[in-house]
């Protein structure tokens, strides 16, 4: 009993410890925290980008600008861009863009696992659903993409992508363009979808040609491959029919190939 009251007090003692350290560390007066608002670092002059991290080249820099107050002009719409690393001027981009409901700023900083994040105005989300944003983000911040084509280029093909869908009446659900990854991705589940109807449509008695009836039974399994999976993502993206005839010659090439597998592999009937 005494080391369990003993053990109490070490345990009461440690707690009440760390809780006035905690009080203490929190009353104390720190350094202010200029880094999420340090309007030190805005330029003198109002510009539509302000890259701290060097991401852009000087005319890439002033081409962009130029569009950026064109396409506002225009459409109303703002957009702007903080690209920054070890300093940011925070919150006070606020009142220096006078970031409103039309307003959509890009953030581009490489410390964390996704290059860029995205300040949305509540306006924006009926044409520019939140899907769309983490689509975006996933397609042109993610580390592959910017080791293989670069922070600039993240930047400005995520800008276009917004572009184009603001101008657009109804917006965009998903983000417009397809890589060839994704490309990719579509056309294995076309083939895997056509395998899976193929092996379905096989026969079980010998009068009868194609099981039609397994086939509607696993329509929900290959056309959910086929049509959502592989047709779904290619037409909502791009209107280039390649891709789309592309898909559909796998899907009935797996269709084939699981189809006719079983009468190649048939022993060939004995001469005697």
């Amino acid at each position: 009993m005494a080391r369990a009251s003993g053990a109490q007090r070490w345990g009461r003692g440690l707690y009440w410890g760390w809780l006035a350290l905690l009080v203490v560390s929190l009353w104390l007066p720190g350094r202010p925290a200029l880094a999420y608002n340090n309007p030190d670092l805005l330029p003198v002059e109002v510009t539509p980008i302000i890259d701290l991290n060097r991401s852009l080249t000087d005319i890439q820099e002033q081409a962009l600008a130029t569009e950026l107050e064109s396409f506002e002009a225009e459409t109303g719409w703002k957009l702007r861009v903080l690209t920054q690393y070890d300093r940011t001027p925070g919150l006070a981009v606020k009142n220096f863009w006078q970031l409103d409901d039309r307003s959509i700023l890009l953030v581009a900083d490489p410390r964390g696992g996704n290059l860029l994040s995205f300040n949305v105005g509540e306006q924006v989300y009926p044409l520019l659903t939140r899907t769309f944003w983490v689509e975006l983000q996933s397609r042109y911040g993610n580390q592959f993409f910017v080791r293989d084509h670069g922070e600039d280029q993240a930047i400005m093909q995520s800008l276009k992508a917004i572009e184009v869908c603001l101008t657009k009446a109804d917006g965009c659900r998903v983000v417009p363009g397809l890589p060839q990854e994704q490309w990719l991705l579509t056309l294995i589940t076309s083939l895997v979808g056509g395998v899976i109807c193929g092996f379905a449509a096989q026969p079980r008695r010998t009068d009868q040609r194609v099981a039609w009836q397994w086939v509607l039974i696993f329509s929900p399994l290959w056309g959910m491959l086929f049509i959502a999976f592989g047709l779904g993502p290619v037409v909502s993206r791009t209107a280039d029919w390649l891709p789309v005839v592309r898909n559909l010659a796998g899907f009935v090439i797996g269709v084939l190939v699981a189809y006719l597998t079983p009468l190649f592999g048939e022993p060939s009937p004995s001469k005697t």
